[in-house]
């Protein structure tokens, strides 16, 4: 077991990962930009080092400060967190070179699965179901047209780098297609570095449901079960739910047992997620691997009892997991909502700014991962997500009681927040029935 973690993240993962080394009894290192200097999480922290100015460009994604600050501090072992430098390859690369293990996959099968295309060629070996669509990338407007004509309208032009509904497009027919190739490939290169797109059949209206596994580095991959992340608004999720509310046993079973079919022919380490498609007839595709802990990890530890955090670092520093597959249980219902200092009566406009009262709920089966606190300054730079209310009950329908009393529990006073608009949403009928997908948020109106 490591002695010392240097921390490559902020705010409230990098607090979440504080929480679980303190209880090993690991020390931890934090990095911190201008703008989260005084953080009050960063007094947790055994030592913690300045790497940059507020943008991330200047701190979180500087590769040679991170280092620096992990070597002055004597670490063994970097913990990314999510997002930042969580899914690159050469960061994961660099750590190993400097003799200080990377908490995650190894960087070639990071790699391999960050890249979209590579992914859904793994998942056909191993005869994970994928959505029909171009054997490879999409070089021309003509060969889409083709490929398109061929796997039939409408159709998602998708970047092979990348997330977050960046370098996607949809068309219904070949004039759209045409603009939409152009518009894709632009987003992506801008937003990527990295042009590239293939096409697949656009399915309607589907779920977004995603299986949580862990792989030790002795051959050993379990899943955690499977998360319902379909509430969400332009690809950014809002609701997340475990288990999946409309997933028939046998479905479940086959999807779950697909991802780990799918890590274990990838020789995939630590921590991941692999996301799929559902549509209404609840066939499943495959769509990617996110080669890192997730933001909505706290349901699967919910349901299950695990630590996955604990886990990652475990299974990093050479342990054998400490359970089998039957013994991971999946007991009750659990809700997360992701807290976001933003206003949905303007289209979500990111609102950050200082807080200046904050109320936090309680009770059985109550979670609220946070890093901020009365006084705290939302700065400009960085994601919106504030923090995370998550409920843990029985039945579903006493976690969306409880979710709906603590949201409104909830007092943050200062700036706007996403929670009024998912207590609607988690009043809804068509949330409370389990029928909701992946545009329903765009297509209600709340």
């Amino acid at each position: 077991m490591y002695n010392r973690i240097l921390i490559a993240n902020r705010g409230e993962i990098a607090l979440r990962i504080m929480r679980t080394c303190m209880d090993l009894g690991i020390e931890t290192v934090a990095v911190f930009s201008e703008a989260d200097r005084g953080a009050r999480y960063l007094e947790l922290a055994d030592e913690k080092f300045c790497i940059g100015g507020a943008k991330s460009a200047d701190s979180y994604l500087k590769i040679d400060q991170i280092i620096s600050a992990a070597e002055i501090g004597n670490v063994e072992a970097v913990h990314p967190g999510f997002g930042f430098l969580a899914e690159n390859a050469h960061f994961n690369e660099v750590c190993r070179d400097c003799n200080i293990d990377f908490i995650g996959p190894t960087p070639d099968a990071m790699q391999k699965l960050g890249d979209k295309n590579t992914a859904r060629s793994m998942a056909r070996a191993a005869k994970v179901p994928v959505v029909p669509g171009s054997e490879g990338l999409i070089a021309s407007e003509e060969e889409a047209v083709k490929v398109a004509a061929e796997i039939g309208y409408p159709v998602l032009i998708k970047a092979t780098a990348g997330g977050g509904g960046k370098g996607m497009r949809v068309a219904a027919n070949a004039l759209s297609l045409k603009s939409a190739w152009q518009q894709a490939t632009t987003e992506a290169a801008a937003a990527f570095g990295n042009p590239d797109v293939y096409i697949e059949k656009y399915v309607e209206l589907p779920r977004h449901v995603e299986v949580q596994v862990l792989a030790d580095n002795h051959g050993n991959v379990v899943h955690l079960w499977e998360r319902d992340c379909s509430t969400q608004r332009r690809h950014q999720k809002l609701i997340e739910e475990a288990p999946g509310p409309t997933l028939p046993k046998h479905v479940r079973k086959a999807i779950c047992e697909a991802a780990v079919r799918m890590v274990q022919n990838a020789h995939y380490q630590n921590a991941g997620t692999v996301e799929f498609i559902v549509d209404k007839d609840h066939n499943f595709y495959f769509i990617e691997v996110n080669a890192r802990i997730q933001v909505e990890h706290p349901v699967s530890e919910m349901v299950t009892g695990i630590d996955l955090i604990e886990q990652q670092i475990r299974v990093a520093s050479g342990e054998k997991l400490p359970f089998k597959q039957k013994e991971i249980p999946c007991n009750g219902v659990a809700i997360e909502c992701r807290i976001n200092a933003e206003d949905a009566t303007k289209n979500f406009m990111p609102m950050p700014g200082r807080i200046d009262e904050i109320c936090i709920p309680g009770g059985m089966g109550v979670r609220f991962d946070t890093h901020v606190h009365a006084g705290y300054n939302v700065p400009p730079h960085y994601d919106s997500m504030i923090g995370k209310m998550i409920v843990h009950q029985p039945t579903r329908e006493q976690a969306i009681a409880t979710m709906i009393r603590c949201l409104k529990e909830l007092r943050i006073k200062g700036i706007p927040t996403t929670a009024p608009f998912q207590i609607k949403v988690l009043q809804h009928n068509d949330f409370v029935e389990g029928k909701v997908d992946t545009k329903w948020v765009e297509r209600t109106q709340l």
